[in-house]
Parts: structure tokens; C-alpha cells; sequence
């Protein structure tokens, strides 16, 4: 089976739309409709993109389906915790990989890096494009920028793994921790599809960081049975 993912594009973007309708801050609701809204440049780009070479919703549409996702959970959560702009959190997590947009191209058999991807990677990329998008946002207040920016900059969490800064706002920390949520989460779908027939456990994945189990007691072999 091709690997795609789980709801329609069309879902999706149903879904994005009412996420989107939730922000109150109108500078905020300015940059989204900017960079996602129906007719803008990037829009085709974001829902199309894959979100990954190979780790995690590494086909068409996954970008969408990541960011969507991120953003629905990052949404869930803010009320939970005291001191979180819900606004801003949102925001970031539907742009936090837009870079990703450059990064990937669709090759005959497989996703490749392109060369902006290799020569500035997707973090970069992503600043640059979001903060070139809110610098056209007329009045847009610059510590409301700096929170979104902090938040593309660091949503992979430290410095080894390619962030030039770590998270430092209450926003950037729910952002990444759910991002890298996803991001595992999304793998144990891509290794339940390469999983041998029958089979019931993976072997190390570098994606999970760990072996994964399919077996008996886990909950998507329980619900098969039934």
C-alpha cells in the first residue's frame, strides 16, 4: 500500500480552515491568511509537501498532516497549563515546519533533499520565510514576532539536533515537546507498514530511538481482533 495519509487532503484543510478561525489575535489571523490562506503563493506548497525524507509522514501531504495535527494537540493542551499564549502557540505550530516547503522535492521513486535544503536546511529557510511574511504585515508588533520566531528557531529542541537556539518560552516548549510527539508517533506508522507479515516486533529504529511492538496486548492488535 502506497503510505499516505490517514483523512483526505481536503479533510484536512477543512480542518486547518476552523483551526485558523480560533485565533484571535489579528495580526496573527494576518499571517496565517498570509502564508496559508487559499491564495497564497505557499498554500499549494504546504498542503502538497512531505514532512520528512523518511522518518515520519514522508509522503505527499504529510507536511499537512504533521503541522495540522501538532497544532490540533498544541491547541488541546494550552488551556491546560497556566501562562500559555494559545494564540501564539497555534500560530508557530502551523508554521513551525514551513520551511520544509524547500527543503523536499518529489523525485522519480523517493522524496530527495533539495539544494537550498542541504546548502540552509529547513530552520533557516522557515525564519526567513516567516519573518519576511510578518515584515509585510502592516503594524505587526515585534515582541509577537520575536515569540513566533523563537519558536520556528528552537521547535527541535536543542542545539544538537539543529536548532540554533533551545526553546525559552512556555510556547516553544509545548510547540517542540508536542512536534517531537508527532514526530515519533508518525514513525511507529512508518514502521508498522514495513513490519513482516506476522511480525511482531520491529528491530531498532532510529526514528523512535528504540524497537517498537505490534504483538498481542498492544492496542491496534487488540482492535484488529475484535
Amino acid at each position: 500500500m502506497t503510505p499516505g495519509p490517514t483523512r483526505t487532503p481536503q479533510a484536512m484543510e477543512a480542518d486547518l480552515r476552523e483551526l485558523i478561525a480560533t485565533v484571535q489575535h489579528p495580526h496573527l489571523r494576518r499571517l496565517l491568511a498570509a502564508v496559508l490562506g487559499e491564495g497564497s503563493p505557499t498554500w499549494t506548497a504546504y498542503r502538497d509537501a512531505p514532512a520528512a525524507k523518511h522518518y515520519h509522514e514522508a509522503y505527499r501531504h504529510g507536511l499537512l498532516e504533521h503541522s495540522l495535527t501538532v497544532a490540533q494537540a498544541v491547541s488541546a493542551l494550552s488551556p491546560v497549563f497556566g501562562g500559555i499564549d494559545r494564540d501564539v502557540a497555534v500560530t508557530a505550530a502551523l508554521l513551525h515546519d514551513i520551511g520544509k516547503i524547500e527543503t523536499y522535492e518529489f523525485g522519480e521513486t523517493e522524496i530527495v533533499m533539495s539544494d537550498p535544503g542541504r546548502l540552509h536546511g529547513e530552520i533557516a529557510l522557515g525564519y526567513f520565510r516567516i519573518r519576511t511574511a510578518i515584515e509585510r504585515v502592516d503594524g505587526f508588533p515585534s515582541t509577537l514576532a520575536q515569540a513566533v520566531l523563537h519558536i520556528i528557531l528552537s521547535h527541535h529542541g536543542s542545539l544538537e539536533h539543529g536548532s540554533p537556539v533551545v526553546p525559552c518560552t512556555r510556547e516553544a516548549t509545548l510547540v517542540h515537546m508536542v512536534d517531537n510527539l508527532g514526530s515519533k508517533l508518525g514513525s511507529f506508522d512508518r514502521i508498522e507498514r514495513e513490519l513482516p507479515a506476522g511480525s511482531a516486533w520491529a528491530t531498532y529504529d532510529k526514528g523512535i530511538g528504540s524497537v517498537a511492538y505490534f504483538g498481542p496486548g498492544a492496542p491496534e492488535a487488540e482492535r484488529a481482533a475484535a
